[in-house]
């Protein structure tokens, strides 16, 4: 019996130990598998990292290109207000009502008498601004009136450069002379005084252009001229200290601009045309194809060659 209970007990631990075995391995291998997982859910982890972090950069990107752009605006906007800033400050001199602008123009016919004190000038530009873009408007019209002839483009650019050069030109370099000369005057009254004075040109040449006579443009250029010429004249007289200084900064200006309208009348229209034939070349009639008449020689020749040829045929 005793013998048969080691028997039994071998086989029993014969089968314990065979379990212990299956025990471990399906231990090893539940311990494989979480490892595995554990190893995957780290992989995961670390993907999430990356992506975490490439988010964040994005975020950054995207937050440095808005600030960019906020700055961008913000310069844009500081340029916007200093422009119209720049604008503001000229409002001043285009800020006149039209009886005023009115008033100005027919004081500019009308020459003072005092000149023992300095005279007021209007210090405003939309008046001499208007009249510079109407006597371009009257210099249009006299090409079109006149027997000028007219072939290609727009005289527009000629007739602006001539008027904005004279009022822009001569003003600067009689204020110029004007301070060499000691008067007391600014760029802005001298801009406004010589603008006005053309208000007589504008009157001269309109009249002119339209009724071709010039015994009558040489009545207006006196009377009228004359009167904005006396006008301008007298007022730098009244703020000019000095007989010499007054004589010669008051016969430029009239010179030029009595020269002027002499210019404008009988000289501009030549000087635009030969502008033109320089530029564009002389006018040239178009290529035409005229039909020649065969000489008797050739056509008998023509008819012999083909009656032998029908011959040798």
């Amino acid at each position: 019996q005793s013998g048969g209970s080691a028997v039994i007990d071998m086989e029993n631990m014969d089968d314990t130990s065979g379990s212990s075995f299956e025990d471990m391995g399906e231990m090893h291998q539940r311990m494989k598998e979480e490892e595995e997982e554990e190893g995957e859910a780290g992989a995961g982890e670390e993907e999430d990292g990356e992506f975490l972090g490439m988010k964040g950069l994005r975020g950054q990107l995207g937050r440095q290109v808005a600030d960019q752009m906020w700055q961008v605006g913000k310069r844009q906007a500081s340029r916007a207000f200093s422009l119209y800033a720049n604008i503001d400050i000229l409002r001043p001199y285009f800020d006149v009502e039209p009886v005023q602008v009115r008033a100005r123009l027919l004081e500019s016919m009308i020459p003072v008498k005092m000149i023992n004190f300095p005279q007021k000038i209007a210090g405003e530009l939309y008046g001499p601004l208007m009249l510079v873009f109407t006597l371009v408007a009257i210099l249009l019209h006299g090409m079109k009136t006149s027997d000028t002839i007219i072939r290609e483009g727009t005289l527009m650019g000629t007739a602006i450069g001539t008027c904005f050069g004279y009022w822009l030109g001569v003003s600067s370099f009689m204020y110029f002379l004007a301070y060499l000369c000691n008067a007391q005057i600014t760029m802005v009254q001298m801009l406004s005084l010589l603008g006005y004075g053309l208000f007589g040109h504008c009157i001269t040449l309109f009249v002119t252009y339209n009724i071709h006579f010039h015994s009558l443009f040489y009545i207006f250029w006196l009377v009228v001229g004359g009167l904005s010429t006396l006008r301008m004249v007298a007022v730098l007289v009244s703020r000019t200290v000095g007989h010499t200084q007054r004589l010669i900064l008051c016969g430029t200006l009239a010179a030029l601009h009595m020269l002027f309208l002499l210019y404008l009348h009988f000289a501009y229209h030549k000087v635009v045309e030969g502008i033109l034939d320089t530029l564009e070349g002389p006018n040239m009639p178009p290529f035409q194809r005229v039909a020649r008449d065969i000489p008797v020689v050739s056509s008998a020749v023509l008819n012999t060659t083909a009656k032998t040829m029908a011959l040798t045929l």
